[in-house]
């Protein structure tokens, strides 16, 4: 586990190594004289929470600008409870900021902003390079912004699915994002296959919401020689499991396999090791745990062995030009040598100047110490999910109980009142959560989600249950 220190550089969100998360929560509260399910203990976790500041960095929405609260039942100027990082992260203040010296050099400047001013144009991608590949763990060269996800899942898959003959089909997760499974559709089928014969989908086993890294490896040994490419999501966005990505990485390859993941819900959650884990390929959005803003520009990773393969299929653009030589105009490209020759079009400066904003929050706060806090964090929710739920209501949850198998986000199935009906309860008082289907996900993000966040969430779900336990049991006798 990561150190912190807090202000008096006391440690802090340190694990011993015999040391649980929960143990954890248990020690801090014992030596405190304090109780796991009690306000006291969450203000006196965020009172020692060395990151706490970074709330202040970001926007947080107040209660009387969201749409669907209750007017009557609310404080307009208190600040929501926002608990929905895994779809849009919040607005970091130095955003508005960088917007305005993009305005005012487009303003003042017309088409020389391309090449001076606070961040020319030509080149605005560049600067986030840098953190994005400390982020991900790769080298500079490995690491492109271009486009959004969906186009990106198309350009690397374009480049890196080579069927041939015996080995053609696409290996992928049950239940991932749609995005992903339309475009392995969409290749599959613009290599003149079926999709129904070239894809092996890896399904948990019955009764199980997760996937055994064990099963997964199974089936590269037993399907590897059929195997042109996997393709699979780091933390999945519905349950939340993380991965391991190294090993699975590892055994696909020994079995010949490429291999690609889709990062959307992991870049800037969890550290991530793209090249010391030889992944081929990997993609990712920005507007998540990155946040970026909703559509933001996405990024690409392309291992630096692949630099001189000639042998991929790439879609190009006047933008993978190599920069020395993009104003010669020649017919045929001269291709950049590393990620950057992946890029078609010049980036947006809209794009990369919210983007900015956000990863000086990143080059400020390490990603390992992001890391500790969330595994604490994400503990006292499933603590609190654990034992005050259960004489109201009950729930299963999805995500793996184990905080190494997972990201900051936990997802839950309510079984006496429906995900919809908490949904619509707490959007009424400004909670911010997400549901997919029948599930609720709620992901406390260590940048700017507070254990009293925690803590108030409980509290509220509690309450709404009650209340619409109430209501059921009311209309059934009637």
């Amino acid at each position: 586990m990561v150190l912190l220190k807090d202000t008096n550089n006391q440690e802090f969100f340190q694990l011993d190594h015999d040391q649980t998360p929960q143990s954890y929560l248990d020690r801090i509260a014992h030596e405190n004289q304090l109780e796991l399910n009690k306000k006291q203990f969450a203000l006196f976790m965020d009172d020692q929470d060395p990151l706490g500041y970074i709330r202040q960095k970001f926007s947080y929405p107040k209660l009387g600008t969201l749409p669907k609260v209750d007017k009557k039942r609310i404080e307009p100027s208190n600040e929501c409870i926002y608990l929905c990082g895994q779809s849009l992260g919040l607005m970091p203040l130095r955003t508005i900021d960088y917007m305005n010296a993009f305005m005012n050099d487009w303003a003042t400047l017309g088409v020389y902003g391309h090449f001076t001013g606070s961040n020319p144009w030509a080149k605005c991608d560049i600067p986030c390079l840098s953190t994005m590949s400390l982020l991900v763990g790769g080298q500079i060269k490995e690491v492109a912004l271009m486009n959004q996800l969906s186009s990106n899942l198309h350009f690397m898959m374009t480049a890196f699915y080579q069927p041939q003959s015996n080995r053609y089909k696409i290996l992928y997760e049950e239940h991932a994002f749609p995005s992903d499974q339309y475009a392995i559709n969409s290749q599959i089928k613009l290599h003149g296959y079926d999709p129904k014969d070239a894809k092996i989908v890896i399904k948990a086993r019955e009764n199980e919401s997760c996937l055994r890294t064990e099963d997964i490896l199974d089936v590269l040994r037993r399907e590897g020689h059929s195997i042109a490419l996997v393709m699979i999501g780091g933390i999945h966005y519905y349950t939340g499991q993380l991965f391991d990505i190294e090993t699975i990485t590892r055994v696909a390859h020994e079995q010949g396999c490429c291999v690609g993941w889709d990062l959307a819900h992991a870049v800037g959650n969890v550290p991530l090791k793209l090249h010391d884990w030889q992944v081929d390929f990997a993609v990712w959005c920005t507007y998540k745990y990155l946040n970026g803003g909703a559509g933001c520009i996405g990024g690409i990773f392309v291992h630096s062995n692949h630099f001189k393969d000639n042998h991929l299929t790439t879609l190009d653009g006047w933008w993978g030009n190599r920069e020395s030589t993009r104003f010669t105009m020649f017919d045929d490209i001269d291709r950049d040598k590393s990620a950057l020759g992946f890029r078609v079009s010049n980036p947006s400066i809209h794009q990369c100047a919210a983007l900015a904003a956000s990863l000086e929050i990143f080059d400020e706060v390490r990603i390992e110490q992001i890391r500790a806090k969330s595994i604490i964090l994400t503990q006292y929710l499933q603590y609190l999910l654990q034992t005050e739920l259960a004489d109201v209501c009950q729930f299963t949850l999805l995500t793996p109980l184990n905080p190494q198998e997972r990201g900051a986000q936990l997802s839950f199935r309510p079984i006496d009142v429906t995900a919809q009906q908490i949904h619509d309860e707490l959007e009424k008082i400004g909670v911010v959560i997400d549901i997919r289907d029948d599930i609720i996900r709620i992901a406390p993000v260590s940048l700017y989600n507070s254990f009293a966040d925690i803590f108030q969430f409980l509290s509220l779900l509690k309450e709404a249950i009650i209340a619409l336990t109430t209501v059921s049991k009311e209309s059934s006798t009637n």
